[in-house]
This record gives C-alpha cells, sequence and structure tokens, in this order.
C-alpha cells in the first residue's frame, strides 16, 4: 500500500509539529527545521560533486544527523510524542572536529581570507556553509524566544559549518584548484 504525498492538510497554512500541535507555517520552528532540511538538500548536491570516499562518507554521516536535528526540532517539546527521536551525540561534533583536523594537516596555512568559487564542488560547500549558519542562527533565535532548542543541537552547527568551509579547501587542494584570495579595494 503507498501512501499519498499530499494530505491537504497545511492548505490553509497550518502545519502539525511532531506531538501533534498546529502552528503557522510562518512558525520560526518550522522556517529552522526548514533550513535544516534545506541544507541537507544541498549537502547532498556537494556529494554528487565530489570524488573522495572519506568525504563522501563523512557527508552521508551529516546528513543523517541533519534528520536527527529536524526531527528534534519539528517536536513539540511540551507534548509527549509517541515516536521515538534519535539523539544528537557528543560524539558527533567531536567527528567533525576530528575530520576537520585531519584536513586541515594536508592544508597550507591560511594567509588570506578566500573567495568561494574556483571548482563546482567548492562553490557548493560554501553554499551550504551559508545555510548552515543560517540554520544556526535560527536555532539561536528560537533559544532567546525561549523556544527549547537542544544546546548540542547549536554546537553541532557551529561545527558543521567549520567543517564545510575546511571541506571546501580541502576539496579544492585535492582538486589542484587554487584558492582566490579576496584584495579587498583600499
Amino acid at each position: 500500500m503507498s501512501f499519498k504525498i499530499y494530505t491537504k492538510t497545511g492548505d490553509l497554512g497550518k502545519t502539525s509539529l511532531i506531538g501533534g500541535t498546529k502552528v503557522p507555517k510562518s512558525h520560526i520552528r518550522i522556517e529552522t527545521y526548514g533550513t535544516v532540511d534545506e541544507l541537507n538538500s544541498y549537502i547532498g548536491f556537494c556529494n554528487d560533486q565530489i570524488k573522495d570516499p572519506a568525504t563522501q562518507i563523512t557527508l552521508r554521516e551529516i546528513q543523517d544527523r541533519l534528520f536527527t536535528i529536524g526531527a528534534s526540532l519539528a517536536t513539540d517539546p511540551e507534548k509527549d510524542s509517541k515516536m521515538k527521536i534519535p539523539d544528537l551525540k557528543e560524539e558527533d561534533v567531536q567527528l567533525l572536529e576530528l575530520e576537520i583536523d585531519r584536513m586541515n594537516e594536508n592544508l597550507p596555512p591560511m594567509k588570506f581570507f578566500i573567495l568561494p568559487g574556483g571548482h563546482p564542488a567548492i562553490s557548493s560547500l560554501h553554499i551550504a556553509r551559508c545555510v548552515c549558519r543560517r540554520a544556526e542562527r535560527l536555532c539561536v533565535q528560537m533559544q532567546q524566544e525561549d523556544l527549547f532548542v537542544e544546546p548540542l543541537v547549536i554546537k553541532y552547527m557551529n561545527r558543521l559549518s567549520d567543517y564545510l568551509f575546511v571541506t571546501a579547501r580541502y576539496i579544492g587542494n585535492l582538486e589542484g584548484v587554487a584558492e582566490i584570495p579576496w584584495k579587498p579595494r583600499v
């Protein structure tokens, strides 16, 4: 038996959180997990352009964690959900840090600000980094508005944007693409 993709329940501009609470589709919680979903799609797009197997494996792992984060953000913290939501763990942050350190070992030190570009994978990783920063800002805004966000989610998103920046440099290095220095007008 297959399920229809459309339910028509959102036709009036509302949607349900996990737990059943109805909120407007413009609610910051919806905007936040929607941005995490956008990031997940960009990371999939990046992965399609990358040839390095180790990076591909890590990006798939990150996509799985982003589904975990999306589920967490989509859950009404005031309700007891019957659905088992996977947990984000400190080890998930540590994996990003280990990967950043591994890639940095093979990169020259940065001596200037870098402009995104030079190769489609590099540009795509920088777009993903920017979307990640937006998702992180939305999580922080939720927290400032006293809407529950697991603190580890904010930490993970912060580290993920760092990971994406270093990955862009790393892929450029593997592809033999020179970094584009920012040369400010003075």
